[in-house]
């Protein structure tokens, strides 16, 4: 949002600040005997009953995100921003009870990015699950609104980006597969929304604040084939395939336009190429980004009215604002101006009331499945269970000395917890947390298990000479111990809302600190908090046993990681991102939109980029497997026959077969998960140069593998996970050759490979609408 007023920094200031939500009153108020409470109507026709009730001022006020309501006719107010990243999360619209239970807290599981690295989509689900259901039992106290600004899904890019610890990773495919299983367990399966969900940001928002540019004035200068391909997959799947409630359109111009009054974007792909008009659906946009269509920003309006007319003619319905940061906008100016009809405030209104009714907003407490929710369905042992599952799966062993430091005996051994989250403080939970109910961190994770420990804090962005400080208290509870556990990486004071990185390095003095502790020679395993940074110096220094990243793990984060350490969980994560070398940064400007390499620029992600440090979906176990596709031998595929054969609501859904995967677990001790991922290599004759490297197609997570024993699973492919995008953005499905590649090995290369030709003519499965010239 505008400024990092609503990251965890100033998040939780504000929690006691939030407007209480009402259900309206359809037996007594106004609205008693009217088609808006009517349950037998259409979600669509009461809400234009609603919006008829309204007289013009009335309509006007209730366009931004804090809604008048009006109670001339028994419409409360209401704040259309809440918050639930990973949890439920302090905004405006949700309000904590500060001076004790019930509703003092909320689960908080670990943050997006380590999610996504389980690659585990039933896992996702169940925690979007318990979120909706904590979000419910807030909803019924009247402590949050009916919908939520979540998930974030623009991909991840570069590793700079500040946010992109809030997001699923770089890769579409797998960002698909998460939001698919998110939506379903936030939004529900009822006729009754659970919650309102919100995609955001749309779209090809990646960037901050970066060698003075901003967010806030950006234009990112996509091509058709890249916005495509990459920028618009995640929104596809909100708004096509899963029907999400709402989405919000981004801070950023797009090829000249802000997304917030782009009718490209809103009216030709979102409502028009992708049919995202038959459930109430309804955009907001991003907090203060209608402001930035004036002069000093994007120069796209030259009055607070012309920008709200702007945004409101091009298909924005609600427009968010940050109290205390004006101008503000001049809806009612647009209105008085004859810059903005009433039908189009009308249209806006039916969109949002009818997102609302939809939700249950209109309707007896008898007629929710929802309404009985409260407080005993928060934080409950099964979430609490939920969110350290949440952290342990999505942790990803990076290294593990050839004698396999990894797992430890803790038994009788004394520990050194060293570094800046040793002692567990709220960095754990990374951007847009709420409170939640306890922090386990490493320190109190390890009293938990009655370790004998000693713990010392450490550098978080300091340079090298001030590694200093921090080196003898560090040495001091090293020298004591038998192993020693360093704990830290980046947090949200490196990279965060408002803050992107200019370096990818390990910070100095953490690395300083970290070679001072490893010349010991003692087992030293370090455990990497927030985004990735080049581990090449941990990598080859002999005396680091082990790294283990654990990204922003939550609540539960340091029993998880403790877990792992010790083997009572097995790692099976894997990285949701490319590890880059620190020299990345020198190569290409965050600025720079393009995926594929060119003269000037290396490529971008592992589809395109070839000198990882580590690469995309690597990640070490405690066993070793053997993983093989069991496919058929069948290896000529008929692009006619399997299009006649298909009876999917798009061409690029339609199935093209499953690859077969076995997994034996080799070794003798150590039952572990095996996430299993399977990448689409395109070869001769299937579509121009440049291909991709490889690129991602199906995965799945195979369970509890016990030693000597093998685990099957059918990795079910489309003819979309095969198709490219063509120059104009077109996706093709081409004859030729095509290899599928199993798993990832340190070098990027794969474990097996299985062989197969299409033939006929190619065939265009998505023709993607064109700019308007």
């Amino acid at each position: 949002m505008k400024l990092p007023l609503f990251s965890l920094a100033g998040a939780l200031l504000v929690a006691n600040g939030a407007r209480a939500f009402q259900f309206p009153n359809c037996a007594q108020s106004p609205l008693a005997n009217t088609t808006a409470c009517d349950i037998k109507a259409s979600p669509a026709d009461r809400a234009a009953a609603l919006v008829k009730m309204l007289n013009i001022t009335e309509k006007l006020s209730n366009l931004v995100d804090n809604s008048l309501g009006a109670e001339r006719v028994g419409l409360p107010p209401y704040e259309w921003w809440s918050e639930a990243l990973h949890g439920v999360a302090a905004s405006p619209g949700v309000s904590f009870n500060r001076t004790g239970s019930p509703f003092s807290s909320a689960t908080s599981f670990a943050n997006s990015i380590t999610i996504s690295a389980a690659f585990d989509d039933d896992l996702v689900y169940k925690i979007a699950t318990v979120i909706s259901t904590e979000a419910r039992a807030f909803i019924n106290a009247g402590r949050a609104g009916l919908d939520f600004w979540t998930p974030n899904i623009n991909p991840y890019k570069d590793p700079r980006w500040g946010r992109g610890s809030e997001t699923p990773g770089e890769d579409p495919v797998r960002i698909k597969g998460y939001v698919k299983a998110l939506l379903s367990g936030l939004e529900g399966d009822e006729a009754v929304r659970k919650v309102i969900a919100t995609c955001k940001h749309y779209a090809a928002y990646d960037l901050e604040r970066w060698q003075g540019m901003t967010r806030y004035k950006f234009d990112a200068v996509v091509s058709s084939q890249d916005l495509s391909e990459y920028y618009l997959p995640p929104f596809q799947q909100c708004a096509r395939d899963s029907h999400v409630g709402s989405i919000m359109c981004s801070y950023n111009a797009l090829n000249g336009t802000p997304a917030c009054a782009s009718t490209y974007l809103m009216d030709d792909i979102l409502r028009g190429h992708w049919n995202w008009t038959a459930h109430g659906n309804y955009v907001t946009s991003d907090c203060n980004a209608i402001q930035d269509f004036l002069p000093s920003w994007h120069n796209f309006s030259q009055t607070p009215a012309a920008a709200a007319a702007a945004a409101l003619v091009a298909g924005t319905d609600t427009i968010c604002e940050v109290a205390g940061f004006p101008p503000m906008s001049d809806v009612a100016g647009a209105y008085n101006q004859s810059l903005l009809s009433e039908a189009v405030v009308d249209r806006a209104l039916r969109r949002l009331y009818e997102g609302l009714i939809r939700a249950g907003y209109l309707d007896p407490p008898a007629a929710s499945p929802y309404r009985s929710i409260g407080w005993a369905d928060v934080n409950t042992p099964a979430a609490q269970a939920l969110a350290l599952q949440s952290a342990a799966e999505g942790m990803v062993l990076l290294k593990n000395n050839n004698n396999n430091a990894l797992p430890l005996r803790l038994a009788n051994k004394s520990v050194a917890l060293v570094g800046h989250w040793a002692a567990g403080g709220r960095q754990m939970l990374g951007g847009y947390s709420g409170i939640p109910p306890y922090l386990l961190g490493p320190a109190s994770a390890a009293q938990q298990r009655n370790l004998t420990y000693r713990i010392a804090g450490g550098p978080v962005a300091q340079l090298t000479g001030a590694a200093n400080t921090w080196t003898a208290p560090a040495l001091a509870a090293a020298s004591q111990a038998d192993v020693v556990f360093y704990f830290g990486g980046t947090d949200q004071s490196i990279a965060a809302e408002d803050r992107d990185r200019d370096a990818i390095a390990w910070p100095g003095a953490q690395l300083a600190l970290i070679t001072t502790l490893a010349a010991l020679g003692k087992p030293l395993v370090v455990i990497q908090l927030g985004d990735q940074v080049d581990d090449t110096p941990l990598l080859r220094n002999a005396n680091v046993s082990a790294i283990l990243w654990a990204g922003y793990p939550g609540q539960a984060g340091g029993a998880a990681a403790l877990d792992i350490i010790t083997g009572v969980s097995a790692p099976a994560g894997r990285l949701p991102v490319t590890q880059y070398p620190a020299a990345y940064t020198e190569q290409v400007a965050l600025t720079e939109t393009a995926l594929r390499g060119n003269g000037g620029s290396p490529g971008r992600t592992y589809r395109w980029y070839n000198g990882s440090v580590l690469p995309f979906g690597f990640g070490l176990h405690y066993t070793t497997f053997d993983a093989r596709s069991t496919s058929t031998n069948t290896t000529t595929y008929s692009i006619p026959a399997l299009l006649a054969s298909c009876n999917a609501p798009h061409l690029d859904l339609c199935p093209f077969g499953a690859v077969r995967v076995q997994a034996t677990n080799t070794g003798t001790t150590t039952t572990s998960d095996y996430v299993a991922l399977a990448f689409v290599r395109h070869g001769h004759g299937t579509g121009p140069e440049p291909r991709p490297r490889k690129t991602l197609a199906a995965y799945a997570r195979l369970r509890a593998v016990a030693p000597g024993r093998a685990v099957t699973e059918d990795l079910r492919l489309t003819l979309g996970n095969l198709a490219r995008v063509d120059g104009a953005g077109n996706t093709v499905l081409y004859p030729g050759t095509y290899t599928l590649l199993l798993d990832v090995d340190e070098h990027d290369g794969a474990v097996d490979e299985v062989r197969f030709e299409l033939v006929g003519d190619e065939v265009v499965l998505d023709h993607f609408p064109q700019p308007r010239t």
